[in-house]
């Protein structure tokens, strides 16, 4: 596996951790639907959350976040509509952003940004 997934595999098991923690469910991991994938679908107070995780090594060319492009929130929605349509979900759901951002090995900086977008298809 290239090391640019290694690290994106280890920023989503550090996402996963954090939101177990503070009392999210994890419902799927790396959900896909044709070409769209949701990091992480997550569940509290009645709400389905769809989460990306951007991890990075530095900031040199901007915060983590900075890298969920108008593109990927469309594919997230694509993807979230179907995940709605197969559960029956008839409540709220949001999408959220975990950056993490490393500034070494073992040191990082986890920033969750709740209701992160709301793509309009």
């Amino acid at each position: 596996m290239a090391k640019h997934n290694t690290f994106g595999k280890q920023g989503e098991e550090i996402a996963k951790l954090f939101l177990e923690k503070s009392g999210y469910e994890i419902l799927d991991e790396n959900w896909t639907h044709k070409k769209s994938e949701v990091d992480l679908i997550v569940y509290k107070n009645r709400q389905i959350i769809f989460v990306e995780v951007k991890t990075r090594s530095g900031a040199g060319f901007g915060q983590p976040e900075d890298f969920v492009s108008l593109s990927k929130q469309l594919q997230m929605e694509k993807a979230a509509n179907e995940y709605i349509y197969l559960m029956s979900h008839k409540g709220e759901i949001r999408f959220d952003i975990i950056s993490i951002l490393f500034s070494s090995e073992s040191v990082y900086t986890l920033k969750h940004i709740e209701d992160a977008f709301w793509p309009e298809a």
